[in-house]
């Protein structure tokens, strides 16, 4: 049919009429996707569908449409006594000053809930100092009260947790949401850097830089660590973090931007292979030990496997190459930890696998000396430490042949945690002797210039994905043929006979599931003394992890 004036018709089209307010605003079409529509997510602002009742119900992990953020009966009536409430559940994390829980929406609760209720736990047993990330989150959670960008950066580490777990691309999406507005947070609080906000700005810059999934993303972060702790310097006693900054201070005059790295010699790359070969024999020595433990000896092959991908790869040419073949690994690092310590409570077999675990991360550092010590292993090295202290303390407890077994296996990680911190002492005190006054030319205004780059060209929402980040070793899912390929890392799935069989593929384990409660002993978990009674499941995790988190 012509249109006026004998033209072409106008195309019709269905006006939106449940739009959000914002391409209202703009006049633009909204697709009504919940909880956030796809034009505020590619703009990084706040979608006003978060706060409406549809975005607070509990999302079904079959809608294609909403994240799936493992809602269960017993999380929803959690959240909602805490929305009403205004009471955090988790007192032993002592959160203070506490958010304003009431004005936040439901769904943002539920990603506060995933991560505090695994923090929780870990405090409860006194296993935090175990994992690299769970004792902070109190700090990370009062610092939000007042920062709002702080606590949009732990809702997109949450998200993107929750994200590997589901392989739910609107998880993604809102993980992706979160970090982009955490990311301008971090820009404007560095743009007014005082002392009043230094905190903030490190807590922000920290979880953020967790969250990176490139290299170029994690070293512009970094780097600013570096420079907003050289800034903190003068108050860093009053910090919160300032046993983090004792700690983790870079060293002086080094730098993350530069892609070139230092290619090793001969001699360098026989010690590398030396040191492959000893990763890979201590967890042959472990794996005939594991007959009993479905879990632990899953993940020592998966750490197996990863070790003899990295030997055939080669050796990276780039600081980008180095961070792609690490990144497997330090993602383990952040979450099997907290899978293992919520499975096997006292279990003194958990330990000397975390051990392996943390041991590789120290024991590679010489094959990735551009990055590897601030990417993984500095952050290794205390629980490390701490692991090997427990082994300590149970072998002073009795010696029988249990504990001649222990003492075996934890060798190789505790002879690595040794040689690295006195590497790493040696060389902080080398390069302070050559420069001990020299401050890096990298400075607040450097860091706010590259991060606004950032955030106006690189298409940040790709990089603060860690859930979805291409395999970098050719890691190929059961299920899957080479020539397939995957946008999640490999995670390995299994079934718990004492729960039922599930299936192989089922995401639906989550350390976030609230079970029935139980009695708490005052000790450590690890209380090795004690005859430990019937496996059970903390309060704050499910009783069916179905995968591996």
């Amino acid at each position: 049919m012509a249109g006026p004036g004998g033209g072409p018709s106008r195309r019709s089209h269905t006006k939106s009429r449940k739009g959000c307010k914002t391409c209202k605003k703009r006049h633009i079409r909204c697709d009504e996707t919940f909880p956030q529509c796809r034009n505020c997510t590619k703009h990084q602002v706040r979608c006003d569908y978060m706060d409406s009742p549809a975005a607070m119900a509990p999302e079904s992990p079959k809608s294609p449409q909403q994240p799936n953020l493992l809602w269960t009966p017993e999380i929803d009536a959690t959240i909602e006594l805490w929305r009403q409430t205004g009471d955090f559940p988790f007192t032993d994390l002592s959160v203070y000053p506490q958010p304003n829980w009431r004005a936040f929406p439901k769904s943002d609760l539920r990603l506060i809930h995933h991560l505090s209720s695994i923090a929780n736990e870990m405090f409860r047993n006194k296993t935090s100092k175990l994992t690299l990330w769970t004792d902070m989150m109190p700090k990370f959670l009062s610092i939000a009260a007042s920062h709002p960008f702080v606590m949009h950066s732990i809702l997109a580490f949450s998200a993107s947790h929750l994200a590997w777990i589901s392989q739910s691309a609107e998880t993604r999406a809102l993980s992706f949401h979160h970090a982009g507005v955490g990311l301008k947070g971090l820009h404007e609080g560095i743009a007014n850097f005082t002392k009043g906000n230094s905190d903030a700005v490190l807590a922000s810059s920290l979880l953020l830089a967790w969250q990176a999934t490139d290299w170029r993303g994690w070293a512009s972060l970094l780097t600013g660590n570096k420079t907003v702790i050289q800034a903190m310097q003068p108050w860093r006693h009053e910090s919160m973090f300032a046993d983090y900054i004792a700690e983790h201070s870079p060293m002086p005059n080094r730098s993350f931007m530069s892609p070139i790295i230092s290619i090793p010699s001969q001699d360098a790359r026989r010690d590398h292979l030396t040191t492959i070969s000893e990763i890979r024999s201590s967890l042959q020595r472990l794996q005939p030990y594991l007959n009993r433990h479905d879990q632990e000896s899953k993940w020592v092959d998966q750490l197996r496997g990863y070790i003899d991908r990295l030997n055939a790869s080669g050796t990276a040419q780039t600081a980008s190459e180095q961070f792609d073949q690490l990144y497997a690994l330090r993602k383990w690092l952040f979450w099997v930890p907290i899978s293992l310590l919520a499975a096997k409570r006292g279990d003194v077999t958990v330990l000397v696998v975390l051990g392996h675990f943390y041991a590789t991360a120290l024991a590679l550092e010489p094959m990735f000396k551009d990055i590897a010590s601030v990417l993984c292993g500095d952050l290794s090295l205390q629980p490390l430490e701490e692991i090997i202290k427990l082994v300590q303390g149970y072998q002073d407890q009795k010696y029988d042949q249990q504990t001649q077994i222990i003492s075996y296996l934890i060798q190789f990680p505790s002879d690595i945690a040794s040689s690295y911190r006195s590497r790493r002492a040696w060389t902080r005190q080398q390069m302070e002797q050559q420069s001990p006054m020299q401050q890096s030319p990298y400075g607040l205004d450097n860091l706010n210039l590259e991060i606004e780059n950032q955030i106006a060209q690189y298409s940040y929402g790709q990089s603060l994905s860690p859930a979805f980040a291409p395999s970098p070793l050719q890691f190929i899912p059961s299920g899957m043929t080479s020539g397939q390929t995957s946008p999640y890392l490999e995670v390995p799935r299994t079934t718990l006979d004492a729960y039922g069989s599930t299936s192989y593929a089922s995401p639906l384990g989550s350390p976030a599931t609230v079970p029935p409660p139980y009695s708490v002993p005052e000790e450590h978990v690890f209380n090795f003394g004690t005859p430990m009674g019937p496996m059970g499941y903390p309060s704050g995790f499910v009783a069916t992890p179905t995968i591996w988190t």
